[in-house]
């Protein structure tokens, strides 16, 4: 296991009035400093709040995803453990967005196919043949007679899914079937939720082709079509911690979301981000600052980074209580089992998607620590694919770090850092396998320290960022929103927006 060694002539420098106060010294806290808190982060520590979040998912039906029980158990921890210093005020920050879930099946003749339910499709089941329709299905004519009561293939393209689900369920299909028109499996979404829909399942172009094969050449087809899906208005909640100490108009915000997919327990993704966020932010407790601290703990990232998005606009009333936040740093997966150390490229140098103004500064810091610390790091896309996005939208200098998620690692990563090329950053990513015995804890214990870096940086002093200039904001925020505007548009239809991407890379 890889590990930071700390000289003990840096300890004597950097904590001697923490260790007075701790043996019964003086009474008044030490100002914070990088190395004393660094010095408080364990492993000990970390792996005792991913046990916690383990321990909730398992007796929550092995999930914690947003508006569960699961869910709500890691909003009472989060917010008991930091109310419990007497550090923070400490709120939750209700919303109610809508849920949707479920399973889908196809098989034909006894042989299941690889399906995916598209979000917000009610549930149904039917037995029978497929009628294919040759159409688009973007009007209820393009549906042949026989669709009524029927299941029915057709394909992907022109429309969205959304309205051939619509026209389906108008021609009398009780099961739909969409394959894709390019290589590769389908899933995606409805787009609104609540309407009616005919039961809707994705499915691989390779697949739709052999059916379709089989259809025209007459062979007798039986199907067994079902969907068990859920679709309801669930309310959940942030968690926000600020300093109760600290300059209250110089606010460092620090952020990652507490909720998993319904898949798993979410011990990486974003486990492995909040319990590095709180296990600093409990040392914090020990120390003045001079600039206040803002914990942020996000819920329904997975469902499309809404957490994050409803707290930013319940600040977008007022443009002096944005402008308090001088950066926003963000921490999504950072225990990767293959992992990297990805820094998001602030100054846009190896993607050419540039942060707002200050980004290029958090990034700077990050590779400083890694490289003080003997570790190569590398960038990591600034793509709006986390909780940062609501940020930089509002001009907002961000950053934060990331180990990888479905990405395969390159050679040259696993020259640099160690790890295996050629499979996934975390192989269980979005999985049941997503569990506390597929953690890399050297990379969660040099993460935690670098965000104690960063904190303890920010919470002395932000004469490293520019000084607010919020025409420049503005400016910032414009151009992440329309970038946003613009990746919407190209991946509509396809994305996962209700399992959505994590922490950076390339969008799905």
């Amino acid at each position: 296991m890889r590990t930071v060694a700390v000289s003990l002539a840096i300890l004597a420098l950097a904590v001697p009035a923490l260790a007075a106060t701790i043996q019964g010294g003086p009474t008044r806290k030490p100002y914070v400093c990088s190395d004393a808190l660094q010095y408080l982060i364990t492993e000990k520590d970390i792996r005792a709040g991913a046990q916690k979040l383990q321990d909730i998912a398992d007796a929550n039906n092995g999930t914690r995803v947003f508006g569960s029980t699961g869910h709500n158990a890691t909003v009472d921890f989060l917010y008991n453990t930091l109310k419990d210093t007497g550090y923070y005020d400490v709120y939750k920050q209700p919303f109610v967005e809508t849920y949707s879930a479920g399973t889908g099946s196809l098989s034909v003749n006894g042989n299941a196919l690889d399906v995916s339910i598209m979000t917000y499709t009610p549930a149904g089941s039917a037995t029978g043949p497929i009628v294919y329709a040759e159409g688009l299905g973007c009007s209820a004519a393009e549906y042949p007679a026989e669709a009524s009561g029927n299941i029915v293939l057709v394909s992907r393209g022109t429309c969205t899914f959304g309205q051939k689900a619509l026209s389906a369920k108008e021609a009398g299909a009780v099961g739909l079937v969409i394959y894709n028109n390019v290589a590769g499996s389908l899933s995606g979404t409805l787009g609104e939720a609540f309407k009616d829909y005919a039961p809707v399942v994705g499915l691989s172009k390779e697949d739709g082709e052999a059916l379709i094969a089989s259809i025209k050449g007459g062979k007798e087809i039986k199907a067994e079509f079902k969907v068990d899906a859920i679709t309801e208005h669930r309310v959940s909640f942030n968690v926000i911690a600020e300093t109760k100490g600290g300059d209250h108009n110089n606010v460092l915000v620090v952020g990652g979301h507490s909720d998993s997919v319904a898949a798993g327990p979410g011990i990486n993704d974003d486990g492995s981000g909040i319990i590095g966020i709180l296990t600093v932010a409990k040392a914090l407790a020990k120390f003045q600052v001079k600039n206040a601290v803002r914990f942020g703990f996000w819920s329904a990232e997975e469902f499309g980074l809404l957490g994050s998005e409803y707290y930013v606009k319940s600040l977008n009333g007022s443009k002096t209580e944005l402008a308090k936040i001088r950066a926003y740093l963000n921490f999504d997966m950072i225990a990767s089992p293959n992992y990297i150390y990805g820094i998001y490229d602030g100054d846009g140098s190896a993607f050419n998607l540039t942060g707002p103004q200050g980004s290029d500064v958090i990034e700077k810091d990050f590779e400083q620590f890694f490289s003080k610390n003997k570790v190569a790091s590398v960038p990591s896309e600034f793509n709006g694919r986390s909780d940062y996005a609501a940020f930089i939208e509002n001009g907002i200098p961000s950053g934060g770090i990331f180990t990888g998620a479905e990405g395969i690692k390159t050679e040259a990563e696993a020259a640099a850092v160690g790890g295996t090329a050629g499979i996934s950053y975390d192989v269980n990513y979005h999985q049941a396998g997503d569990t506390i015995d597929n953690i890399a804890w050297d990379a969660f214990l040099l993460n935690t320290k670098a965000i104690a870096n960063s904190v303890a940086k920010y919470a002395r002093s932000f004469k490293s960022l520019p000084a607010i200039n919020l025409i420049q904001r503005r400016w910032d925020g414009d151009v992440a929103q329309t970038l946003k505007r613009n990746k919407k548009r190209a991946n509509e239809a396809h994305v996962h927006s209700h399992s959505g991407p994590c922490g950076g890379g390339e969008e799905i």
